[in-house]
């Protein structure tokens, strides 16, 4: 279950929320809120982690054991280098830190039927990373394992961040607070939850319904301006709702996760929009990477100009950030990008700082402003890929719909790019047909998907549209696992389409010759 992805996931959370807001009014019960917090992730990632994976072909494990076995490695590999740390060499324990995110990344492409990975991954290990970096410059002196664990898994911020620090984790962890100041989070965290549901689930949702979706159909170079536009501000009101989720209910427990957007589109440059932009992210990189890198360069005297370790610093830091989200052209491309672009911006203003051609007037400010935004988005459109040549997925097994009538989705595989595999349909759990995925779909062929024959379309049989619910799944043959999108709940006609006679006494009378 995807956390802050569905209004069922909100319900199940009043579980948790309600003991908190009573633990939180009553002094008494204020010494119960951490050991709650670790019973509520433990029940939470539970549940968000309780699907299969599968780690080898022919072998799934639950997705909780691989969270826990990832949690307890990092653990070990941080007391190891606390208590040893003249023994162990430090770059050697952030390579093994590191080694679980990449498993997770490369694992597939040398093994397709294969994976490791989990969401928030990548999360958890700049997590993992922040406490090494932290004993390895002395400011963390003890690691208590409850609170190591507390942070690492801490659950509104599992999936997709904020990224929050260690040391600054465990002083909400260890404040106790009073009637007044948990009333003060609840009213925070009210505010923002609300500020969520309008970003993600209202606005997000209609400019995915109403822009993106109409407009990703209509070719040309049109449509990709119209695009631009539509899928920044998606991301944004998408990935600020989801984060402002997180913050409040962080908040709810007495946690204060840093913020993460602060009104980025009204920055006046790059180099400020990165300070408002997934600022947990970018703040986290300009500590652990650039702010290292200079220092280092500074003390080995590594460079003669003045200015090169910090644009070399630039170039390193958004590569790792780019590369972060993936292994593609695209994402190498996008880091290169604002590198350049931050780069541009640090000379302009060094010549403008003897220049003096332009001045700070409100139609400057505003020029500035939209300057910012349009070369960020133009990244974007990098970002998506849009501007790089489109490197397919390793596969695609989706159910895109479902209702009474009909089931559609897609099966691919690039390492059998032309194949048809057999999909096996199921109904309350019992085998009813098998469907060949050999439809074409001229989409499918323009992304790189083979040669787009691999559309699923199956039309139920009369014996489904019963007017009640049924669970439906499909299931490539010889596989454990169901297409993503299974089992979906299929409802019936809701009314009949049968027509009623009239009562006798209303028809005509027929005269009989």
């Amino acid at each position: 279950m995807t956390p802050f992805g569905s209004f069922t996931w909100f319900g199940l959370l009043l579980y948790a929320v309600i003991p908190t807001i009573l633990f939180g009014l009553v002094p008494r019960f204020q010494r119960w809120c951490r050991h709650w917090l670790l019973l509520v992730t433990a029940g939470v990632l539970t549940l968000e982690f309780s699907s299969h994976l599968a780690v080898r072909p022919n072998w799934e494990v639950r997705e909780i054991w691989i969270v826990l076995g990832y949690a307890l490695f990092q653990s070990l590999l941080a007391s190891a280098l606390l208590r040893w740390k003249s023994l162990i060499p430090f770059p050697l324990a952030v390579t093994l830190s590191l080694l679980p995110l990449l498993v997770a990344k490369l694992l597939p492409d040398f093994s397709p039927d294969s994976a490791f990975g989990f969401l928030g991954i990548s999360y958890l290990t700049f997590r993992a990373l922040d406490v090494l970096f932290s004993i390895h410059d002395g400011v963390i002196k003890t690691l208590p394992l409850p609170q190591y664990f507390a942070f690492l898994l801490f659950f509104p911020t599992v999936s997709s961040g904020p990224i929050d620090r260690y040391r600054r984790f465990i002083q909400d962890w260890a404040k106790i607070r009073s009637p007044e100041e948990f009333l003060a989070d609840l009213d925070f965290s009210i505010s923002r939850i609300f500020r969520g549901f309008l970003y993600k689930f209202i606005i997000a949702a209609l400019i995915h319904t109403h822009w993106i979706t109409p407009i990703a159909k209509i070719p040309g170079i049109p449509a990709w301006i119209g695009l631009m536009y539509a899928e920044t501000f998606y991301l944004f009101f998408d990935f600020a709702g989801y984060s402002a989720f997180a913050i409040a209910i962080s908040r709810l427990f007495g946690i204060h996760t840093p913020e993460n957007f602060r009104t980025p589109f009204l920055s006046q440059n790059i180099r400020e929009f990165w300070t408002r932009w997934h600022i947990s992210l970018s703040f986290w990189f300009r500590d652990h990477v650039h702010m290292r890198f200079l220092l280092a360069a500074t003390r080995g005297r590594w460079f003669t100009g003045k200015h090169t370790a910090n644009y070399l610093g630039l170039f390193l830091t958004f590569i790792l950030m780019g590369l972060w989200h993936g292994f593609e052209l695209r994402y190498l491309v996008y880091g290169i990008y604002h590198a350049s672009l931050l780069c541009a911006f640090d000379l302009f203003s060094r010549w403008h700082k003897q220049a003096q051609l332009w001045k700070a007037t409100r139609p400057a400010q505003v020029t500035s402003i939209i300057l910012t935004f349009h070369s960020f988005a133009f990244g974007i459109m990098i970002f998506n890929g849009y501007l790089t040549p489109r490197v397919p997925p390793l596969r695609e097994n989706l159910v895109e719909s479902c209702d009474a009538d009909t089931l559609t989705g897609v099966v691919w595989d690039r390492t059998q790019p032309n194949a048809t595999p057999l999909v096996d349909i199921y109904v309350d759990g019992e085998w009813v047909d098998e469907v060949i995925p050999n439809e074409f779909r001229e989409d499918l062929r323009e992304r790189g998907l083979g040669n787009g024959n691999h559309g699923l379309t199956y039309h139920f049989k009369p014996d489904v549209q019963t007017g009640r619910a049924h669970s439906v799944a499909a299931r490539i043959r010889g596989k454990k696992s169901d297409l993503d999108g299974c089992p979906i709940i299929v409802v019936g006609p809701r009314e009949s389409t049968s027509v009623t006679p009239p009562p006798p006494e209303l028809l005509p009378e027929l005269e009989l010759e």
